[in-house]
């Protein structure tokens, strides 16, 4: 991303790890010298990458109803039998597999949702652009919802996308705001933030 390009090196270091192997090697999801697919649809293989304080996808997940109905059935093999393919699957709840790669698909992206960084927080979601991956969507939730509660759940993270889109912005106003007053002077040594970014508003 155009974005990370920009940032310190060591903002991005572990960054390297994922994004310069994930399309190119099959060892990131299938883990070298095992290399079983069983293995490969467990979420645990996705939480490798996607964690952490820049994208917190795991955590999400983890903590949700779908995460818990995974978390507690995950070691019993009739509620999860990763021993089939992934377009036989019928689990008790989904994993990030289930999902994002449903019948098996590898392109991750294919089934992902509309959402993306801050920068496109005030898109227009309901824009025709999106129409055919917001069915998508819906179809991949009505395998075990229904097809209006995945519209609204889908409408209710629109809203809160385009709330926390105009906390973002009023936020950078303010900064902007302060540095023109010139009270964005830089701040003393021993405020300066530490290896974990604290006191970093300080």
């Amino acid at each position: 991303c155009a974005w990370s390009i920009e940032r310190p090196p060591g903002d991005t270091a572990g960054c390297t790890f994922c994004h310069t192997s994930s399309e190119e090697r099959c060892s990131t999801c299938h883990q070298r010298r095992q290399f079983d697919p069983a293995v490969a649809r467990h979420s645990e293989q996705c939480k490798a990458c996607h964690w952490g304080k820049d994208h917190r996808d795991w955590e999400a997940y983890d903590i949700s109803i779908h995460g818990v109905v995974y978390q507690v059935n995950k070691w019993n093999p009739t509620e999860f039998d990763f021993s089939k393919k992934l377009s036989d699957a019928d689990y008790v709840g989904p994993t990030c597999q289930y999902c994002h790669m449903r019948g098996g698909h590898h392109n991750v992206q294919r089934l992902s949702t509309v959402y993306t960084s801050m920068g496109m927080s005030n898109a227009d979601r309901g824009a025709p652009l999106w129409k055919e991956k917001r069915d998508t969507w819906v179809s991949v939730c009505d395998d075990c919802h229904s097809p209006r509660f995945a519209r609204e759940n889908l409408q209710a993270m629109d809203e809160a996308c385009k709330d926390a889109g105009l906390k973002y912005t009023e936020t950078f106003k303010v900064a902007e705001n302060l540095m023109l007053d010139g009270m964005g002077e830089p701040m003393p040594k021993d405020l300066a933030p530490d290896w974990s970014g604290q006191h970093i508003w300080s």
